[in-house]
Order: C-alpha cells, then sequence, then structure tokens
C-alpha cells in the first residue's frame, strides 16, 4: 500500500493522476474560472494542485495559500477505497483527526470544495492502480431504484408562534405511522427511498414526511434568508403537523440529525403523543457545525452547502442515493439551511434536561452511524447512557443521513427499533 502521497514519487504516478485530471468530464465542466492552489503535505512530501485556466497542475512542493498538513499514515488511510471512520472527507478529518491540520484561505477551500474533493477522488483512483478513468463516483453503484408509487400529500395549516403556516406532507404505503422528520436544509424527499424499502412494507408501517417551512414544497413564511429556527418554535409544528394530519394513532416520531435532537425534546415535551421515539444522529448538545460560508456573498451555497454535508455520508453508501442527498442539499432555499443550523449547533443544549426523560412513557432508541462526524457515536451513546431506559446502538458503515443516504441498511437497524 502506498505510504501517503508518496505513491506519486513512483515513476509516472504523477503523470498519471494529471493524465486523468486533464481527461476528466467532471473537471471539465466545474474548473472554468477557478483560480486557487492547494497543498497536500505530509513528512517529506507536499504536492501542490493549481486550478487556473480551466485545469489542474500539479506540482512538487508546498507553496500554496491553503495547506492540509497530516501525516503520511493518515493520508494512506484517506486513500483507501474504504478509510476509517472521520478519515474519508477533509471536513471530516478537520473536524475529527487531531493529526490533520487546514492551514491558509479557508473561503478558497469553500469557494472550490467539490473541484477539490473531485480532484481527491481521482488522486485515490490513480493510488488504487485502476484502469480507465475514475467513475463519476466512487461509491458503490445501487442500480435501477425503486418508486414509490403510492404517495399521498397536501397541505395543511399549523399554527405556531401564534402565526399559521402552510406545511405540505405526504404519506406512503398503508400500516402503522411513522411521522419522519427531514434533516437542516433539506426535505421530505429524504424519505422516498425508505418507503419505498419492501422489508418495511412487508413489516406493516408506512410512513408520512412534510416539508418545514420554505423547506421542499411548504411556502416560505417570510422573506427570503429571514428563516431562523429554535427549539419551541420547532417543536410547535411537529406537535402542530400532528395534530393537524389527523393520524388514527399514534405515530412512531423517526428523525436524523437536527430532527434527531428535535426527537428529544419531544420526548420530553408530549411522550404521549407517539408509540416510540427513534432519534438518529442526535444528542444533548452539538457545537462547532456553524460555517460563514452557507450564507457568504463570495460563496455559492447550491454548491457549498452540500459538499460541507457531503461527507458526513459513508463512503459504503449507494452513489445514487449519496447523489440524492447532495441533490437536495444544493436545491434548499436561500437561508434555510444556515436558519436550520442555528437550532442543530448552539441552540439546541438539553444538557440540563434530557435526564428527565421518561421512557416508560414512550420508549426511546437512538442511532448514530458510525462515519458522522458531526454527531459522532459517543456523542450519542453518552447521551443515552444519560437517560433511564433509553437504548443506544451505532450503525456500522452508515453516516449522519441514514434513512436517505442508505435505506435499505438503515432497516437492519430500524427494524429492530421499531420492535422493542
Amino acid at each position: 500500500m502506498a505510504q501517503g502521497w508518496e505513491w506519486c514519487g513512483a515513476e509516472g504516478a504523477t503523470a498519471r493522476w494529471q493524465a486523468l485530471l486533464d481527461a476528466d468530464a467532471t473537471l471539465a465542466h466545474r474548473l472554468p474560472g477557478a483560480e486557487a492552489r492547494f497543498a497536500l503535505v505530509q513528512p517529506g512530501r507536499a504536492i501542490t494542485l493549481t486550478l487556473g485556466g480551466g485545469r489542474i497542475a500539479l506540482a512538487e512542493g508546498s507553496d500554496a495559500p491553503t495547506r492540509f498538513t497530516a501525516p503520511a499514515a493518515v493520508w494512506e488511510e484517506f486513500l483507501k477505497p474504504l478509510p476509517d471512520r472521520h478519515h474519508h472527507n477533509l471536513f471530516a478529518l478537520r473536524m475529527r483527526v487531531p493529526e490533520f491540520t487546514a492551514e491558509g484561505d479557508d473561503l478558497a477551500w469553500a469557494q472550490h470544495a467539490h473541484i477539490l474533493r473531485r480532484a481527491l477522488d481521482i488522486g485515490r483512483w490513480a493510488a488504487w492502480g485502476k484502469e480507465g478513468p475514475a467513475p463519476a463516483s466512487l461509491r458503490p453503484r445501487l442500480g435501477t431504484p425503486t418508486p414509490c408509487p403510492d404517495a399521498k400529500g397536501r397541505y395543511v395549516t399549523v399554527h405556531a408562534r401564534g402565526r399559521d403556516y402552510v406545511l405540505y406532507g405526504e404519506t406512503h404505503g398503508m400500516g402503522r405511522p411513522i411521522l419522519g422528520l427531514h434533516t437542516a436544509g433539506s426535505d421530505a424527499r429524504q424519505f422516498h427511498r425508505l418507503a419505498a424499502e419492501a422489508r418495511l412494507r412487508a413489516a406493516g408501517y408506512a410512513i408520512t414526511a412534510f416539508d418545514m417551512p420554505g423547506h421542499g414544497r411548504s411556502p416560505a413564511p417570510g422573506q427570503p434568508g429571514e428563516w431562523a429556527l429554535d427549539t419551541d418554535l420547532y417543536a410547535e409544528l411537529i406537535l402542530g403537523f400532528r395534530e393537524a394530519w389527523g393520524f388514527t394513532e399514534n405515530p412512531v416520531l423517526l428523525g436524523a440529525s437536527m430532527s434527531g435532537e428535535i426527537a428529544l425534546e419531544i420526548a420530553l415535551r408530549a411522550p404521549t403523543r407517539f408509540a416510540r421515539i427513534i432519534s438518529c444522529e442526535g444528542s444533548d448538545h452539538i457545537p462547532g457545525r456553524r460555517t460563514p460560508f452557507a450564507d457568504h456573498p463570495r460563496v455559492n451555497a447550491a454548491i457549498f452547502i452540500p459538499e460541507w454535508v457531503e461527507g458526513l455520508m459513508a463512503p459504503h453508501s449507494p452513489a445514487e442515493c449519496a447523489a440524492e442527498v447532495w441533490w437536495h442539499y444544493s436545491q434548499g432555499g436561500c437561508g434555510t439551511f444556515p436558519g436550520d443550523i442555528l437550532f442543530y449547533s448552539g441552540g439546541w443544549d438539553a444538557r440540563d434536561r434530557v435526564h428527565r426523560i421518561d421512557t416508560k412513557l414512550c420508549p426511546l432508541v437512538m442511532l448514530t452511524g458510525e462515519y458522522d462526524f458531526s454527531c459522532t457515536m459517543e456523542l450519542s451513546a453518552a447521551t443515552a447512557a444519560r437517560i433511564p431506559g433509553a437504548r443506544f446502538e451505532g450503525m456500522s458503515a452508515m453516516g449522519h443521513f441514514p434513512f436517505a443516504e442508505n435505506p435499505a441498511r438503515f432497516l437492519d437497524f430500524l427494524l429492530p427499533a421499531l420492535k422493542g
């Protein structure tokens, strides 16, 4: 196995990487107008990638305004087809691997994150010695998607925070109800593939999900960029939708990320209105997940936001599912993602009260993906340990968006959680 970037020193290796970069159709589309320089550094070796003139040029050395530095062993893990958790993406490395450092121009990184990720994926492909050009995604292919043929949607009006909100909801299938809550900056389409899974239908469950205000098909509640989510508003919207939709029995509440957090709040506020609560990628507090580049005048939010969350998905997740998650985030309305993150990271803080959750009134299961570098398995497990009767399970080979990025594998964890 190559020792970090030392493989580039092999005869013809750098030239092969350069040739793959020059011939890549994805980069040909993305590179016009790009101007930046990045260095990949390890002891005894450095490579600079210069973006300009519609191409990426590789050169020895580290003379670049933005530098990514790590020991050879860290880069070696990064280059593997299935890296260890938190080694699969530059943003994951920066947040969770102490030996990795990112120095210099963060703005340039935010502006060119999609190009840099593609260049490094091609570097991986070259390091593996694969023949031919790199595929559009190095993730495994899923094949023909299964359609969800029986969606029934409608709009309902929910009163919260002293005003009315119009929310779009959709039910898939017939059976015991699951109320699914989408993640920050996305919408209820995240549940389409899970709802179409034959195993879930055979188990007798139907999924209902709704778009938060200004997300997906729900109209924006104010001017673009005004959205700011907080705990009280979020809880009122969920409980209001539950009543407005007209469930004939208590649904299971299922959320992930910010909706995994609010699921814990609902367990405190209204446990008797749900049959069971399943909090994925949730904990009592998540610091450090705000960024100035989600709403920056010199950054394309439709590219940066999905790139910032792309690394939260596991490399095992099917390419088609990961691409849908990326695209949903690219379509998020102006200000919806940063407005949601105001709640997710910092605004949400239940460290002083999660221990009061009564799991005798409503069972609580917490599930967190191995590759989630935002809410780690350790953070979720520590929260679950503070809640008497709560059950936690880590989900191997899964990331931050379990019901969207790999719904078939998620069922291996969800179905047992639904039973007990």
